[in-house]
């Protein structure tokens, strides 16, 4: 029988489509972009059918989880969210990725796969910044539980929900919530585990986007900053109560610096020369070890723990320091610290002072500013963002934090809790989730500039170019075709041969197809084979509709197209990591289904 020319001009498209991919001839959002067309070129779908990826649920859906996303993170809850769990897992590596695992992966047994895997995305992201764990050792782990938790109940995933209207047509009971469940909980804890064992052998380390320092590090590397603080108590009688750091000669004598003192439940960032000690306070310093060792010695001052009072100073997305350049045409020029008001006007301690040539250290409150002087100093972004908007200094030093609009974390949580809400109850996640981000844009979360912003392109072309290929395996017959052929091929042989062929079919069917074409395509084939073989098809219908998860080879799936950019990956990290689950996968699925539901 002649196979039909468009299913071979589509096999070939999906083919170069593949090698592009494995061997990285081109980014991938371009290899995506060169299948699309040729599809269209080919003749095989038409102008319209070509570009249905970029009105396609998935892509609308992941635009609105970027979008949401984003919004969270402007807010500033995130950092409350990774803290929690910092303080439950401690900066262990393998308990946060065991923690955030079977946390996501638990979310998506009841909602969309994506929508799980957007809510702890920024978490994660802060989770690796404060711990120093590099992101690509954090990210994939999370989003490949985000896909195995939508086999934990049936209503986790579109093409679970599908296939029990698929055997109904078929005059077959449908199956229950919890059907899925045990295979579902193998599946997860199985993804938890290949992790701890094999995460530093498949996931990457060296990232171009890891390793690069900050400005920050690059700034503290090249003058030898460090950021120990140092907490002390001014105690009774103490001889520091009712001087202030310039009389006191903290600054002259020691060159100790003081970043901030606490008064009573408020703090003074910088506190100001003529602020007088008292009795109770403590002190936030900056200085070597030894001088802050004499600075306690000489005015009998109590080392105590980091109150919870300075905690923004311990935390690099609050708090950091800045390289300040006077230009010529700065007010500052021949004034002084002292007759500007420096600490008073932005809260900022200044800690080294370069003035032509010269290294200035401790107290340099008369210095008179010239034109080229750089000024280092430590302070809240906050405080350093005000110097930069309000003042005609040059801050050198990337601020590498955005402002956080906590007035705004009500609405923002409510918004994203409230297009979740709407796929619970049953409105399709694209509408759910676009509802969510157009709600943050008109309370005010975020701008529909940073909207737009908020986007990644990549991921958007990516998902829209490979959805096509999708569209035109079916329409051209391709993969009934391919389906059809392995079916006869394993016709008459062992029901293992037969579960582990389905399975196979569904994963690779499951990289270039939306899950839900997978498994409309397969399950009338497998009801047949069933049939032929004598055996019960409901339980190779769900084997099939399980089988189309395993998306982890390839970046395709819209779990790992979102997480891509975030985890700084390039396809091969997939295959290789993704290589390894793939395989564990189809073990564990198979010898289930062959032992238990068989």
């Amino acid at each position: 029988m002649e196979t039909d020319p468009q299913i071979i001009i589509v096999l070939g498209i999906l083919t170069a489509t593949v090698i592009m991919m494995v061997f990285e001839l081109f980014r991938i959002d371009v290899v995506a972009i060169i299948c699309m067309l040729a599809l269209g070129w080919s003749g095989v779908l038409t102008t319209d059918e070509m570009l249905v990826g970029f009105s396609s649920n998935a892509v609308i859906s992941m635009i609105a989880v970027m979008i949401l996303g984003y919004g969270i993170t402007t807010t500033g809850v995130m950092e409350k969210f990774s803290e929690a769990i910092l303080s439950q897992v401690g900066n262990n590596k393998n308990k946060i990725i065991g923690f955030l695992s079977i946390s996501v992966g638990t979310l998506s047994a009841f909602m969309q796969n994506i929508g799980a895997a957007a809510l702890f995305l920024p978490g994660t992201l802060d989770i690796s910044r404060k711990t120093k764990i590099p992101v690509s050792q954090l990210i994939m782990p999370i989003g490949f539980a985000a896909i195995l938790g939508g086999s934990l109940t049936m209503v986790g995933s579109g093409h679970l929900i599908l296939i029990n209207d698929l055997l109904k047509n078929a005059e077959l009971e449908p199956y229950g919530l919890f059907a899925v469940t045990p295979i579902g909980a193998v599946l997860l804890i199985a993804g938890v585990v290949y992790f701890f064992i094999l995460g530093n052998k498949v996931l990457p380390k060296d990232r171009s986007l890891e390793t690069k320092k900050s400005g920050q590090e690059k700034l503290m590397d090249t003058l030898s900053l460090s950021k120990k603080i140092w907490y002390l108590s001014i105690t009774p009688n103490c001889p520091l109560i009712g001087l202030t750091a310039e009389s006191s000669g903290i600054w002259k004598k020691l060159q100790c610096n003081i970043i901030a003192l606490s008064n009573g439940e408020d703090i003074i960032y910088a506190p100001w020369r003529e602020i007088a000690f008292q009795e109770g306070q403590i002190l936030a310093i900056l200085g070597r070890e030894d001088a802050v060792k004499a600075m306690e010695k000489e005015f009998g001052l109590s080392v105590v723990p980091a109150p919870s009072l300075f905690n923004r100073l311990d935390k690099p997305e609050d708090s950091g320091f800045a390289e300040i350049i006077f230009p010529a045409s700065s007010e500052m020029i021949g004034n002084s610290m002292r007759g500007y008001g420096f600490r008073r006007r932005f809260g900022l301690e200044p800690l080294v002072l370069f003035s032509k040539g010269e290294e200035i250290k401790g107290d340099f409150s008369d210095h008179i500013f010239d034109y080229g002087d750089t000024l280092i100093v430590y302070g809240l972004w906050d405080n350093i963002r005000t110097l930069k908007e309000t003042s005609d200094l040059i801050v050198a030093t990337p601020i590498e934090s955005d402002p956080k609009n906590k007035k705004k974390t009500i609405p923002a949580v409510a918004s994203f809790a409230f297009a979740i809400m709407l796929t619970f109850l049953g409105v399709p996640i694209a509408l759910a989730f676009m509802t969510g981000a157009l709600a943050m844009i008109l309370s005010r979360v975020l701008s529909i500039q940073q909207a737009y912003v908020a986007i990644d392109w990549k991921v958007v072309f990516l998902l829209a170019g490979l959805i096509p290929l999708g569209v035109a395996m079916q329409k051209s017959g391709a993969a009934f075709f391919l389906a059809e052929n392995m079916m006869q091929l394993i016709e008459g042989r062992s029901v293992l041969v037969l579960v582990t062929a389905i399975t196979i079919l569904a994963t690779i069917f499951s990289l270039f197809m939306s899950n839900i074409g997978a498994v409309v395509v397969l399950a009338p084939l497998v009801i047949g084979m069933a049939e032929i073989a004598g055996l019960d098809p409901r339980p190779l219908v769900l084997l099939a509709a399980i089988s189309v998860s395993n998306s982890f080879i390839l970046p395709t799936h819209q779990v790992n197209a979102l997480m891509m950019s975030s985890g700084g990956y390039k396809n091969r990290d997939y295959i290789k990591a993704g290589s390894g689950m793939t395989i564990l996968f189809i073990v564990l699925t198979v010898a289930f289904f062959y032992t238990f539901y068989l």
